[in-house]
């Protein structure tokens, strides 16, 4: 196996593996699945978020967003509401309760990866990996 190919199923595995590992302690401890967590942080994260801004960052359909925002609505976690600018879009926030629960689901995704990274990879190394991770992703297509 050549390097690369190495690297590849390296890079998938480890991301398999520690998704699953916070995934599984958020949904025990949350019942909030990742997905959702990732969702309500970049809504959360922008002054402006649109379903379209969603489904463009997750690299997802406008319908996969809208069907993930269907639930967090229904749940009470988000809302959309009217956008002043353009009458063909809603805008999203977080509810109240959703922010609030993502602030405990915050702190229980930085436990669960403190304990499985940082028993293994000391803060410079986390930091390196990421950079260099990063400047991969921003290289390829579709970013």
């Amino acid at each position: 196996m050549t390097g690369a190919r190495r690297l590849l199923s390296e890079l998938e595995r480890t991301s398999a593996r520690l998704t699953a590992a916070v995934d599984l302690r958020l949904q025990h401890e949350t019942g909030l699945p990742l997905a959702w967590f990732e969702v309500m942080s970049l809504i959360a994260s922008r002054d402006i978020c649109r379903v379209y801004d969603l489904a463009t960052e997750l690299g997802i359909s406008s319908g996969g967003a809208s069907k993930l925002i269907d639930r967090l609505e229904t749940r009470g976690h988000c809302r959309r509401y009217p956008n002043p600018g353009d009458r063909r879009s809603s805008l999203l926030e977080l509810s109240p309760a959703g922010a609030a629960l993502l602030a405990t689901a915050q702190r229980i995704v930085d436990a669960e990866l403190d304990d499985v990274l940082g028993s293994h990879l000391s803060r410079t190394e986390i930091a390196q990996l990421a950079a260099m991770l990063r400047k991969l992703r921003a290289a390829l297509p579709g970013d």
